[in-house]
């Protein structure tokens, strides 16, 4: 149900018809930026007096949300979500680039390949510090000291860093360091996982399931907005299919799908994606012409030597190819980069 204010409201009237909601049972949303004067109400409806809110003084219509995923919908909200990372904004006219190696691996390696990423034009830099692996024998990340590590490098190059957060057990720990969190593709329908992140004061990069279908990817969306947490980024990072010669196949069709039914920033993964390095660049121009916001890719000075996922990482010359190839392509969508 969303709620539409006259704009003539005063500050009482949108309290009292707040408590009113909750003192039947809903709970109440404001959506920041873009969806002013307006509330969506969640929860249990059946106790809701839809006669007696809409006589309540301020109130202009009451609308029902037939999308099952509320707050995310774009009945909801027109207007594009922007979410803020440090001073990145994810979502807007200028596409996003958070590139980096899969794991924290050095200091050394982490400065200066930072330093080297920012200078190429990257965003935001990227690293695991806890990594779920599918052997219980792969490297399993540096835990805390590659989150200190992190966060070192961003003071040190100035450029926001985004980690992924793995279980709750974690999450305060990884929140601490970074400022953006990454809930993987294993996680994206751990409910309890996606509720602590909802109380995240943090933004929240969500990754799609490899089985994932749209409905059940914005729902997991919705479970963090639902908690509060309203700065969440969608991210594609390719479904399991038929193929037999990469490692996931990149839903392209997914992107403008997302970009119909939810307000909320998408960027994509061709990283995870493909598995292959040699297809990073034509599956990351074809996100961006698609309409992805940007992408997020893995980088390595030595893909061969990495600890993890070397064998779709791709080194620094080849990122600096990728730039320059999806200037003309952001250029030619309206885009910048």
């Amino acid at each position: 149900m969303v709620i539409t204010m006259d704009d003539s409201a005063t500050k009482k009237e949108i309290m009292r018809v707040t408590e009113l909601i909750k003192k039947m049972g809903g709970d109440v949303h404001n959506l920041p930026k873009g969806s002013t004067g307006t509330m969506e109400v969640t929860g249990d409806h059946a106790g809701l007096d839809r006669e007696q809110i809409a006589k309540m003084p301020g109130v202009k219509n009451i609308d029902n949300v037939k999308k099952p995923y509320k707050l995310g919908s774009r009945e909801m909200k027109a207007r594009n979500t922007v979410v803020k990372v440090g001073k990145v904004a994810i979502g807007g006219k200028k596409l996003t680039i958070i590139a980096g190696s899969c794991a924290v691996e050095t200091v050394e390696g982490t400065n200066e390949g930072g330093r080297l990423l920012k200078m190429l034009g990257a965003d935001l830099v990227r690293g695991g510090a806890f990594k779920p692996r599918t052997s219980p024998y792969s490297f399993q990340g540096l835990g805390k000291r590659g989150l200190e590590i992190l966060a070192d490098a961003r003071e040190l190059i100035g450029i926001p860093v985004v980690s992924e957060a793995v279980d709750t057990e974690s999450f305060d720990l990884v929140e601490e360091y970074v400022d953006l969190i990454q809930i993987g593709a294993r996680n994206m329908q751990n409910y309890s996982l996606l509720k602590r992140a909802g109380r995240a004061k943090k933004p929240i990069l969500l990754k799609r399931g490899i089985s994932a279908t749209i409905n059940e990817f914005l729902l997991a969306a919705e479970y963090i907005m639902s908690g509060g947490n309203y700065n969440v980024i969608l991210c594609e990072r390719g479904i399991r299919t038929f193929n037999d010669y990469t490692r996931f196949t990149l839903d392209i069709s997914s992107i403008p799908e997302l970009k119909q039914q939810s307000h909320l920033p998408v960027l994509v993964d061709p990283s995870h994606a493909s598995g292959r390095r040699d297809m990073i660049i034509p599956l990351s121009k074809a996100a961006i012409a698609a309409g992805a916001d940007g992408i997020m890719v893995e980088v390595h000075p030595f893909p061969d030597k990495a600890l993890s996922d070397g064998y779709q990482s791709i080194t620094f010359e080849h990122f600096a190819q990728l730039m320059k190839e999806l200037s003309t392509i952001a250029k030619a969508v309206g885009r910048s980069i």
